[in-house]
């Protein structure tokens, strides 16, 4: 998972990008990077946030009114410097890229790039491939009468040959800035205004950050360009009958105060809560206090502890220095900092049946060591309730979730996990519940891959096979 940024605007726009990738830094912590243009192309990227990355000095010589930034967690490639992004290519034109997102044939096309085309790619990062598969297709569809055509054209070969998710904001020198979405929308993509300056985030909250107004979101399978002379063009390439949006965002990974694709990341965590506390009303509990594991599950915790008409108190207080162990590379890293990260307030919770409302199981090291400090802090009883369904199947499209082994649900019955992590009950959502309350009654289709084993791009087993064996190849370099 990434987050992307892309600004045209009338002066420098390198402080605006900077703001931007503060407000997407949830979406990744291994890496950061801008490149913005003025006759040249001015790139600055580095391993770690984005306050470490960049200065008063390297920021000073990113000068440009056209620009993109990106923040990384590595899903694809070995999370060095040379994958940061963004990337860019000189000819045709010059083209910089970064995007959010997973391409499922990355290794089929870099071969092909390879053996067809000549190009040597300098990295294993996904978006180096989508960037040259736009150049070799630009270079092929170029008409200097109709550029937004060539453009087009150029795009829906990508959408031809690039399979996974990929949500795209580019540079062309001296013509404009682009954005696109693949055909299924599983990656979100937003787009902004202000005056007549235009920006693209991964999030909405990044135009309430920078004063732009929300348009909308860029729809799948479209193309969005904005000439030199800041005239708007756009067209939907691409059309699938269903667009499948990550489920996940909701549950876990996006800001609670954005908006993705016409749904409230914070009002469909409180369905997700509404939900849940009917399936603990089956399981007949009856706790003291309800308690949310911060941040993504405090919306949640609120709603289930309305449904069981019990106090939701704050028990467990975060350390916000740490950075997310979802996304920590190694299982001794995870562990280290889920002890680092979370304290609980003793005197909600000694002698006490408390519910314990988070908002997913991977690998069970943070539940189990989230029940470990409940116990110790004398919970009388620790239930536990999780606003998704178990996690089974490995993700392809861009969260840190590649291979089955990763998965406790995968191997273990509920049972099983309930007396590994601890805990005197746990209570999972149900997908119906889940596809209920982040759709909130406005659509039905989303990705559930890693929930249902059953992905919109239709991968094929050999495919995730490999897949798979990438992953725990590049882990085991990690």
């Amino acid at each position: 998972m990434c987050g992307v940024i892309g600004i045209y605007g009338n002066d420098n726009v390198v402080y605006e990008i900077y703001e931007g990738l503060i407000a997407l830094q949830h979406r990744g912590q291994d890496s950061a990077g801008i490149i913005t243009y003025n006759e040249m192309f001015h790139l600055k990227k580095g391993m770690g946030l984005v306050n470490n990355v960049f200065n008063e000095k390297n920021i000073a010589r990113l000068q440009g009114n056209i620009g993109i930034g990106h923040v990384r967690y590595p899903t694809s490639g070995f999370g060095s410097l040379e994958d940061a992004q963004p990337f860019y290519i000189n000819y045709p034109f010059g083209i910089a890229m970064a995007h959010n997102g997973n391409i499922t044939n990355y290794y089929e096309l870099r071969e092909l790039l390879e053996k067809k085309f000549f190009r040597k790619l300098t990295s294993y990062s996904d978006v180096e491939v989508i960037l040259n598969m736009l150049g070799v297709a630009l270079e092929k569809h170029l008409k200097s009468n109709n550029f937004f055509k060539s453009l087009c054209l150029a795009t829906k070969e990508v959408f031809k040959y690039v399979k996974g998710s990929y949500s795209v904001v580019g540079i062309i020198a001296d013509y404009g800035i682009f954005a696109f979405r693949d055909p299924y929308g599983i990656k979100p993509l937003s787009f902004g205004k202000k005056n007549n300056c235009y920006a693209f985030a991964s999030e909405s909250v990044v135009f309430d950050m920078l004063d732009y107004s929300f348009v909308r979101d860029v729809y799948p399978g479209e193309l969005i360009f904005i000439d030199k002379n800041k005239k708007f063009h756009s067209k939907r390439l691409k059309r699938e009958k269903y667009s499948y949006p990550c489920i996940f965002e909701y549950v876990y990974f996006a800001r609670p105060d954005s908006i993705i694709d016409g749904i409230g990341v914070y009002e469909a965590r409180l369905r997700l809560g509404e939900e849940l506390g009917k399936e603990c009303l089956k399981e007949n509990l009856k706790p003291d206090v309800v308690i949310p594991v911060p941040d993504t599950a405090r919306a949640a915790a609120f709603s289930v502890s309305k449904v069981l008409k019990v106090d939701c108190k704050e028990g467990l207080i975060k350390n916000r220095y740490i950075p997310r162990t979802f996304i920590m590379p190694t299982q001794k890293e995870r562990e280290i900092k889920v002890k680092q990260k979370l304290n609980p307030i003793k005197s909600e919770i000694e002698n006490k049946k408390v519910l314990v409302v988070d908002d997913s199981i991977v690998r069970g090291t943070t539940s189990k060591e989230i029940v470990a400090l409940l116990r110790k802090a004398k919970a009388k009883e620790v239930y536990l309730a999780i606003t998704c369904p178990p996690l089974r199947f490995p993700c392809v499209y861009g969260i840190d979730m590649m291979t089955r082994g990763e998965f406790i649900a995968k191997k273990y019955s509920i049972e099983k996990i309930r007396m590994m992590i601890g805990a005197d009950k746990l209570i999972y959502q149900t997908i119906e519940g889940l596809i209920k309350a982040v759709g909130g009654g406005k659509r039905e289709h989303f990705c559930t891959a890693c929930f249902t084993g059953i992905y919109p791009t239709k991968i094929k087993k050999k495919e995730l096979e490999k897949i798979e064996k990438e992953r725990i190849k590049q882990k085991i370099t990690l």
